[in-house]
């Protein structure tokens, strides 16, 4: 591979979606000044070609050391009792301790009383290094991953039809395709780079046929030609009314059925009744619309679908893969160029953790623990005698279990449990529960953090080295561009010397290695587990990975290249080589609307966050385009429920209830209401998946996290307190920290970053009861504002506070706080607009009076890289009537950089209104 870069430049992963962006990390400084000034996208990686989403482009901003390190932690940190305050210790004392409390737990209740919960944003090294740690020497089956919250119900589906987990299409089948089939995928928000691959399929081929299913009108349900908002749960009806009506039509390729699989007659006759009218009935989609689909999957050339959480998280997700796999064995659609079921991966190594067998129902090399000649060659391989036979504990299983005093230690790494598995509350109640919790963590802040016992600081993006696979299958290096900070040190290394400190404990275990020196070591041990298995990469030496960039397995010893496509020859891993048809029937959801509970909660992405926020929350503009988080339902049901955009309301299922603000979404019908997944206690008092539901799928055991029953009512919150203000760069994390310690006991609070080159912090605040004296001043203090030298208005008797403070001719800082009343949230809105969008200011005088600030609604950024807000867009074509995008890219710039706001900047174009420039 080219390597021509300046040295301080470092090819590397994007670390965030399964797309497997390739970038360029240039950094600048010496020693603890060394910083990331510039990531951009590496022109050479096949699976970007140079392209970077919003969230990739903004990296460089999430290593700046001013924002990232008051945010990190930096050494071990160790509490001796719940309540007792964390002391900072030495590496050695800290694992030593973390050893003896899992040996200790060990011999008195056994290898099942301890659990390792991992990661899709570790490396593949880290993920082996786990995997061996738990199996091989604290020998129990219970290490799983997140990624049992976002892929597992795809590879249930994979191994139950394919015969392994294995994606057999690549990216490169989106260029060839003659029809695209997403499902229950909003890949213009979750994939982007990926997204503008397909829009650049559909301007070279202009026939090329795009079909999304999806409840909601999302942006990529805007680009289709046949857009299928069925609800909620009923993939499994449509995908099987689709077969039948291939059956009907003749569309099934019949000669590649008998060749090549079994178990399709069962599946015929399961579908018999499954009419494309009774589909639509259930569906709630026009029948002409199932038969549009039917007929362009099965005849407009070769069809590639593409899927994510809509089908897996779901108690029928294995249903629903294997239904929609069903479609493409049926007519052929597999192992040729354009063609095959392709499952987009949502973490940036999901993959690499399948792969090394990091989860409880897996082996390394895509075997299976219940196997005994699996479990005899693994343990071969690791220099040991046996491996545990008994099932280890899923992700909800394995909280669960915690609760119940079944498993008493565990071991959480890189990821956030409080805020991302579903009831979030009996979560939170099982690890208080615990004997001793360990968080292997590079974040501070995180939801999960307070229930630690012993904190481990592990270096993260850009600081660390070993490999990733993404959706297609690609296995790419990941480079250190920087030295990690304080102690921070790799996720692997601390596993591995954790693991040599148990052996010492439990002699049985001694067998297993852990001296490697380096990842390239681990790499190629994991990799020797692979040979003459499907996804053979003996041949991929950390050497080749570094001469040749990027590859795609299987790579078998003696290949120069990987594979793109599986299964050409139309032989599968199974014992007979053949794929099989799964005759799964349609099931409803777990949890349905009932009187009390009348509206279906769905949850998804926001464009430009991530997850639970700890690296993306630190770039304020990433939260420019969705400012605070909202439960989204559609006009005619917030007409219906006579409810004012942006008041609060109260959300509640059967597992707990949250307050949030109201919004309409015409991406929704009547009777559905939205929340973005990503809001959790660390940015809104509770968090939304104190709501979500953790029933599980029987054969993937993933949770349905897509689908509960709410109910939703006006919050009696009366009184109300909003601040805003900007704060220096190097007290932006201690603002927020300051700030999150201010939500007490209301019932509703949020805190909520904003800016570009300057930052800020919105804070809001809902009580039944009035916010007395103290708080107002613990607001200010937060925001380094000293309380007297503010510009003050204050109605004691009415309790109304107006705080103010300006900086260089504009509002630098404003608290609101009042009884609730309308206009009191009307001057909070207007005062925040004026911090947020820098508003020139005449008199700050003037901003005391309830209509001091000018009534102007804040401007929405609609293009986060360039900061193009949607007042800049309806201005342009209200005073040009121009409405050719293109026209409006090359005066805004926006849309031109990673393009995730091309198709909304299109939708305002098309929908803004123009001046009427008519003379009389």
């Amino acid at each position: 591979m080219d390597a021509t870069l300046s040295d301080d430049e470092v090819r590397s992963t994007c670390p965030y979606c399964g797309v497997g962006c390739g970038t360029i990390v240039r950094t600048q400084g010496e020693g603890e000044a060394r910083r990331v000034v510039e990531v951009r996208g590496d022109p050479q990686h096949p699976a970007n070609f140079g392209r970077l989403c919003t969230k990739g482009a903004t990296l460089a901003k999430t290593q700046r050391v001013e924002l990232v390190r008051p945010g990190r932690l930096l050494s071990p940190m160790l509490r001796t009792a719940r309540d007792a305050p964390r002391g900072r210790l030495a590496w050695d004392d800290a694992l030593d301790h973390a050893a003896t409390r899992f040996a200790d737990c060990i011999a008195a209740h056994g290898p099942d009383s301890v659990a390792f919960y991992v990661s899709g944003q570790l490396l593949t090294e880290d993920y082996y290094v786990f995997n061996k740690l738990a199996r091989a020497v604290a020998g129990t089956n219970n290490v799983d991953s997140n990624s049992r919250l976002c892929m597992s119900s795809a590879v249930a589906g994979y191994r139950r039809t394919l015969g392994a987990d294995a994606p057999p299409a690549c990216y490169e089948d989106i260029d060839l395709a003659g029809c695209l089939f997403f499902a229950g995928s909003n890949a213009a928000w979750a994939h982007p780079v990926l997204m503008r691959r397909v829009e650049d399929a559909r301007r070279a081929r202009p026939d090329l046929k795009l079909v999304v299913v999806d409840p909601r009108r999302t942006d990529t349900a805007e680009l289709a030609d046949l857009h299928l908002a069925i609800l909620p749960g009923t993939d499994v009806a449509l995908f099987h009314a689709m077969l039948h009506a291939m059956l009907w039509e003749g569309w099934v390729d019949r000669a590649y059925i008998d060749a090549h699989t079994e178990g399709f007659e069962a599946l015929r006759a399961a579908v018999r009744d499954c009419t494309p009218a009774w589909a639509a009935e259930v569906c709630g989609v026009p029948v002409e619309s199932i038969l549009t689909a039917a007929r362009w999957f099965a005849t407009a050339g070769p069809t590639l679908s593409l899927y994510c959480q809509g089908l897996n998280q779901s108690s029928s997700g294995t249903a629903k893969n294997a239904a929609l796999i069903g479609l493409h064995l049926a007519t052929g659609q597999i192992g040729r160029p354009g063609a095959g079921p392709l499952s987009l991966t949502g973490q940036p190594n999901a993959m690499g953790g399948r792969e090394t067998g990091t989860m409880a129902n897996l082996l390394p090399g895509h075997r299976d623990p219940s196997n005994a000649a699996d479990r005899d060659a693994v343990a071969r391989h690791w220099g040991v005698d046996s491996l545990p036979a008994a099932p280890g504990l899923t992700a909800v299983e394995l909280f669960e279990a915690v609760g119940a005093g079944r498993v008493r230690c565990v071991w959480i790494a890189c990821t956030n449990p409080v805020q991302s598995l579903p009831d979030t509350e009996a979560v939170a109640a099982a690890l208080a529960r615990a004997e001793f919790v360990v968080l292997q963590e590079a974040y501070a802040g995180t939801a999960t953090e307070p229930f630690a016992d012993l904190l481990l600081p592990a270096s993260t993006w850009p600081e660390k080295s070993g490999t990733v696979t993404n959706s297609e299958r690609r296995v790419s290096r990941v480079r250190a561009a920087l030295p990690a900070p304080g102690e921070a040190r790799a996720d692997w290394a601390i596993a591995a010397d954790f693991a040599l400190r148990l052996q010492v404990r439990r002699p049985a275990a001694r067998g297993a290695r852990f001296d490697w020196d380096g990842p390239g070591a681990v790499w190629d041990e994991w990799r020797g587990l692979t040979a003459g298995r499907d996804l053979d990469l003996s041949g991929l030496s950390w050497d080749v990975l570094e001469r040749d960039g990027p590859q795609q397995w299987p790579y078998p010893a003696g290949a120069s290249a990987g594979r793109a496509r599986l299964y050409e020859d139309g032989r599968f891993p199974t014992a007979d080589g053949r794929a099989r048809f799964a005759a799964e029937p349609w099931r409803a959801v777990a949890e349905a609307p009932d009187a009390r509970r009348p509206l279906r909660l769905l949850t998804g992405r926001t464009r430009d966050a991530w997850h639970g926020g700890s690296r993306t929350g630190l770039v304020p503009q990433l939260f420019a385009h969705d400012p605070e988080p909202s439960l989204q339902l559609a006009p005619a049901e917030l007409e219906r429920r006579g409810f004012v955009d942006g008041e609060l309301v109260e959300v509640a299922s059967r597992r707990g209830a949250l307050t949030l603000p109201v919004r309409g979404s015409g991406t929704l019908r009547a009777g559905q209401a939205f929340v973005s997944m990503h809001w959790g206690p660390e940015w809104v008092s509770g968090g939304v998946n104190r709501l979500t539901l953790g029933a599980l799928d029987p054969v993937s055991k993933q949770p349905e996290l897509k689908h509960a029953a709410i109910s939703v009512r006006r919050a009696a919150l009366p009184y109300r307190l909003t601040a805003v203000g900007r704060v220096a760069p190097q007290h932006h994390a201690a603002a927020r920290e300051a700030l999150r310690a201010c939500f007490g006991a209301a019932g509703h609070a949020s805190c909520l970053p904003f800016g570009r080159e300057e930052s800020g912090w919105t804070l809001r605040l809902a009580s039944d009861e009035p916010f007395g004296e103290a708080l107002p001043q613990a607001v200010a203090a937060a925001f380094g504002r000293d309380p007297g030298t503010l510009l003050r208005y204050e109605d004691r008797r009415r309790g109304r506070l107006r705080w103010l403070a300006a900086e260089g001719g504009r509002l630098d800082f404003a608290l609101v706080a009042g009884d609730g009343g309308e206009a009191d949230e009307a001057e909070a809105r207007r005062l925040q607009a004026t911090v947020v969008e820098a508003t020139p200011l005449r008199s700050l005088a003037a901003l005391l009076g309830p209509a001091g600030a000018a009534d102007t609604p804040r401007a929405r950024t609609v293009c986060s890289c360039v900061g193009v807000t949607d007042r800049q867009i309806l201005g342009f074509v209200a005073r040009t009537g121009e409405r050719r995008l293109d026209a409006v890219q090359a005066a805004l710039s926006c849309g031109t950089g990673c393009g995730s706001c091309r198709i909304e900047v299109a939708r305002l174009v098309a929908e803004a209104p123009v001046a009427d420039t008519r003379t009389a």
